[in-house]
């Protein structure tokens, strides 16, 4: 049987204090403007400097903290590289400024890279439109199209500008961090090339936003890829963490650390499987991904989080139609409705 998820750590840190989680792994917490409401960081203590995986999103708290953090803790010693697991602007938010400020030079897939430039430029009619047609083709009506018109440009408010250069990095690669090699592990599904970093010498997995105790990561299909199967590329991911010991200590983005590994990818999978049963059930009849959303999702949301529960009721509807269990047609208006296959 696999092991029970447990919590080595008493307490977190406070907003801006630092925590040594492992031998020379700080753990960092930051605040977030979200109902989940703090990120984790970890700076990696080296010879000659310091590196951070991940940097927090763009608010003046954050940069407030990582000045003091800078100060005190690292004095002495320069922040050398940022490693930036994926795109999404609370792990990447602070990229640009860090650079700007403390000289760090960016590391990240090439993916995520490419993606936050994207975004970042803002809003332009074309991916305004974009927005829309997305969102009334999941079945908006003229209240939810409403929230639309902030969706395109929301990206560009939260993060400083990512830089215009980047150290790419890869799938299996080994970075000489600290003395030890981090091996870096590329999974789908959350974002395009989200890296998570594994030290065997440590017994550590910085796994991101990609393994996450009590939570989900959200599995969302999104204007910028419509036609996109991030549920097939997340399920096939949680494979490669398998292979890690049992006894792996798992560093996330959000919660706390924890050990009991191979138990957290059985209840991931687990969730995704009664989820999709949930979702070609709802499905007799045909439904719109609004629609589902109301099935999958039956607690309170707020203006932020329907984005993402639509786009992960999308996520288990294209993964049906993917594995030729739902059938998606478009009426004359442009919505689109999802039913059981027939046959």
């Amino acid at each position: 049987m696999p092991a029970e998820i447990h919590y080595p750590f008493d307490g977190v840190p406070t907003n801006g204090e630092v925590r040594e989680a492992a031998p020379g792994v700080f753990w960092v917490r930051m605040p977030l403007p979200f109902r989940l409401d703090h990120i984790n960081l970890w700076l990696l203590e080296e010879d000659d400097g310091w590196t951070v995986i991940d940097t927090g999103i763009a608010c003046d708290e954050t940069k407030a903290a990582w000045e003091r953090i800078m100060a005190t803790h690292c004095a002495g010693k320069p922040l050398r590289r940022m490693i930036v697991t994926h795109f999404h602007p609370d792990h990447v938010g602070l990229a640009g400024w860090m650079a700007d400020c403390f000289g760090a030079a960016l590391w990240m897939p090439l993916a995520e890279w490419a993606v936050a430039r994207v975004l970042g430029a803002g809003a332009s009619p074309a991916a305004e439109e974009g927005y829309r047609r997305f969102y009334h083709s999941a079945g908006f009506g003229p209240d939810l199209m409403k929230l639309v018109a902030s969706r395109s440009g929301n990206y560009a408010t939260r993060i400083s500008p990512i830089p215009f250069a980047v150290r790419r990095i890869e799938d299996d690669e080994v970075l000489g961090i600290g003395g030890k090699d981090w091996r870096v592990i590329v999974g789908g599904g959350h974002s395009y090339e989200h890296a998570s970093l594994y030290c065997a010498e440590l017994g550590v997995l910085i796994a991101g936003d990609q393994v996450l105790p009590q939570i989900s990561p959200n599995v969302s299909v999104w204007p910028t890829e419509p036609e996109a199967d991030p549920l097939r590329h997340f399920l096939a991911s949680l494979d490669r963490f398998r292979q890690l010991p049992a006894d792996t200590l798992v560093l996330p983005g959000h919660r706390r650390p924890f050990t009991g590994l191979p138990g957290r990818l059985q209840a991931l999978a687990a969730h995704h499987d009664e989820r999709l049963t949930r979702t070609w059930e709802a499905c007799e009849e045909p439904r719109t991904g609004l629609e589902v959303l109301h099935v999958l999702f039956e607690q309170s949301l707020d203006d932020h989080q329907v984005f993402f529960a639509v786009g992960e009721s999308l996520a288990h509807l294209h993964y049906l139609v993917g594995r030729g269990r739902m059938i998606r047609t478009c009426r004359d208006d442009g919505v689109c409705l999802f039913r059981q296959h027939a046959a």
